[in-house]
């Protein structure tokens, strides 16, 4: 494995550690994905950076995509907001997305 890879803690497989624009640490498939939604690129320091590529600021040259390893992880536990709510719990970001829409409850 390459000196800049790090392992999955859930599936120990191998990802590459990124630092988003937030300055959160991002764990991305090691290999470029077309499929994927996050470029990254390393800086001049040699720090893996990542973001999601917008209209505004598309996708540059020096930057590949990559598939967030989130996404593909078969290990990884999914949070409550992932699977189904338990009885008597609302989703608020339903709510919101219902209350956008014009549909009152």
């Amino acid at each position: 494995m390459p000196a800049d890879l790090g392992t999955c803690q859930h599936c120990h497989q191998p990802v590459r550690w990124t630092i988003t624009a937030a300055r959160k640490r991002q764990a991305l498939n090691p290999e470029p994905d077309n499929e994927g939604n996050v470029v990254a690129y390393r800086d001049g320091l040699g720090t893996w950076r990542s973001r999601v590529p917008t209209t505004d600021l598309p996708q540059a040259g020096h930057e590949r995509r990559y598939m967030p390893h989130a996404a593909t992880c078969l290990q990884q536990p999914r949070t409550v907001t992932q699977s189904r709510l338990p009885d008597g719990v609302v989703s608020l970001a339903a709510r919101r997305r219902q209350r956008r829409a014009g549909g009152r409850r």
